[in-house]
């Protein structure tokens, strides 16, 4: 009697969870993307680059060569793309059609930026919504021996895009935001940041991520012909304050907001951006001129390396700062 109260009274010991499987990936990757895949593969032994021909045609179209294409068969495979131009877009997806069709045992697309991403919407009959036409193509996109392709994407510029994709591809929404609250944690005023937020919009997109600091919200208001950013909410004064985005293109919105927010006592101001599109190298108009921080210059700009072309661009130029997504995505490698 008294052992078999003994047993019902004894609490079992939890089963033991089996460690995640850890999968070999070989990774493909376009020409502007080689330092990025690198610094991927250099996360992990798991992950090897592969490589393809990219060549072209007398008369500019692409002829590409998949090396090794017998020996991914049953491997799990993985493609970094960057769709910096339409002028690169054809040569890549003819690459991320045919890796599928190779009897690879899974399917994955790195697609850090997602460049038409701010054209979600239509405000009058004849605007074509490109981020719709975008995910249609990629939606299809063959199936291959594991099911749908995994497509990775870094802070798409709005949620409800996710609903773009048909059902042959599986939208993974990652964000650089970890790698920003890593960095701001190792400022010497870390303790006195606060995040602000250029409109209502990057608000909702970020500030759940980010409800540890204090907030800033601007706002656009129209004034005549003319759109004015305003303070709409938080207190800076005192503070180094951090404008927080998921992209820039001219940096007009950044400039206005780090006026406002000088104007109204902030000491200094930094900004962050996952994605620096920033076109006809309007990044410009953020260097320090002779190495020197001028008084209304932005103390730090943080970008990732989600546009490479970027990268390369500003390299050693302050305030600019480069914040990897190669961890990340090698963890996202490993969904």
């Amino acid at each position: 009697m008294v052992s078999t109260v003994a047993k019902l009274l004894s609490v079992a010991e939890p089963a033991k969870m089996e460690k995640p499987y850890k999968k070999q990936v070989l990774l493909f990757y376009c020409v502007e993307s080689q330092e990025l895949a690198q610094k991927i593969s250099a996360q992990s032994d798991l992950i090897q680059l592969q490589s393809i021909n990219w060549r072209s045609f007398d008369d500019g179209f692409p002829n590409l060569f998949i090396n090794n294409a017998q020996d991914i068969r049953g491997q799990h495979v993985a493609f970094l793309a960057s769709f910096s131009s339409p002028a690169v877009i054809f040569e890549q997806l003819s690459v991320i059609f045919a890796l599928p069709r190779l009897f690879v045992a899974s399917f994955t697309l790195v697609l850090p930026f997602f460049p038409t991403g701010s054209f979600e919407r239509m405000e009058e009959e004849g605007d074509v919504a490109t981020a719709f036409t975008m995910a249609r193509i990629l939606s299809n996109i063959p199936v291959s021996r594991g099911g749908p392709t995994s497509l990775v994407i870094y802070d798409i510029h709005a949620l409800q895009e996710r609903f773009y994709f048909g059902d042959h591809v599986l939208p993974c929404f990652e964000t650089g935001m970890p790698l920003l609250k890593q960095r701001l944690h190792q400022l010497p005023d870390a303790n006195n940041v606060v995040i602000a937020f250029p409109d209502d919009g990057a608000w909702k997109r970020f500030h759940k991520q980010l409800d540890h600091f204090p907030t800033v919200v601007c706002a656009k208001v129209r004034e005549g012909d003319k759109r004015i950013v305003r303070l709409k909410e938080g207190d800076p004064a005192g503070r180094h304050v951090v404008i927080v985005d998921d992209l820039v293109q001219s940096g007009g919105t950044l400039i206005e907001c780090q006026k406002v927010l000088a104007a109204h006592g902030a000491t200094r101001v930094s900004a962050y951006v996952t994605h620096a599109v920033f076109p006809k190298k309007s990044w410009g108009r953020f260097v320090h001129t002779d190495g020197k921080k001028s008084r209304r210059a932005f103390s730090y700009f943080w970008i990732t390396d989600s546009c490479p072309m970027t990268v390369k661009e500003i390299a050693n130029k302050a305030p600019f700062e480069v914040l990897s997504l190669a961890g990340s995505i090698a963890d996202a490698l490993q969904i």
